[in-house]
């Protein structure tokens, strides 16, 4: 039986279209992305989702008006709007269609899921699951203490060391792309940021070096692959 939530992602932007659509999938969720408004209602009618990510301004449809046809087939589904544009106007309108929230860009987009999983705490009383616990080569990984373990030796991770490991865990023996990894946790991409990145991805070598199997490897032009030759287990 399937126990995803199934998200309906509309952004005309494909490039953030299809990284929210991975950082969602990541996450635990069957998120399906469109890029127009129109294409989405299609999707929306014959398919069944447990929440709508709306950009406001796509082409053929925009947000607002694909919500309104939502609302007169469909009361409850819970919808987020993104928006480039902090009007007080469009998000009061945003809220009289029926929004449950509302997102300005740029936004994190850690805090998209957070407030996802509040509303869905509120109207069904569930949330997609949460990993806790990675088990990567010799290595426990507590995402939630921040705790690596090898053997009878921890090591405390700082937030960002903890967040970053977590998305090459879920992207293991893939790539973790750069843009992804840096919107996600530092919400820009600028050359300030990347430099950052690659401090903490420093660290985190050091950090994996007692258990010689497991490697953060550059992909150039790309991003970072976590090699872990037995794969990443979920721990319970």
């Amino acid at each position: 039986m399937d126990t995803k939530l199934h998200i309906l992602l509309c952004e005309d932007d494909e490039s953030l279209g299809m990284l929210l659509r991975e950082y969602l999938q990541a996450k635990g969720y069957d998120a399906e992305l469109y890029l127009d408004g129109e294409a989405g209602m299609k999707a929306f009618m014959r398919g069944h989702y447990d929440m709508c990510v709306l950009d406001v301004m796509m082409p053929k449809k925009d947000g607002f008006t694909m919500a309104q046809d939502i609302r007169k087939v469909n009361a409850t589904v819970p919808i987020i709007f993104l928006t480039a544009r902090n009007l007080k106007e469009d998000i009061f309108e945003g809220f009289k269609i029926g929004a449950d929230d509302y997102l300005t860009k740029p936004f994190s987009m850690d805090e998209l899921v957070f407030r996802m999983e509040a509303i869905l705490r509120r109207v069904k009383g569930t949330v997609a699951p949460t990993v806790v616990c990675y088990r990567l080569g010799k290595f426990l990984f507590d995402t939630q203490r921040q705790m690596l373990t090898i053997g009878s030796e921890q090591v405390k991770l700082t937030t960002k060391e903890s967040e970053l490991l977590g998305l090459l865990c879920a992207h293991a023996n893939d790539v973790l792309l750069r843009e992804l990894a840096l919107k996600t946790i530092w919400i820009d991409d600028n050359y300030f940021n990347a430099r950052s990145m690659d401090v903490y991805i420093t660290k985190l070598r050091k950090h994996l070096k007692a258990d010689p199997d497991i490697e953060i490897n550059n992909v150039h032009g790309k991003g970072y692959k976590l090699i872990a030759p037995g794969g990443v287990k979920v721990e319970e």
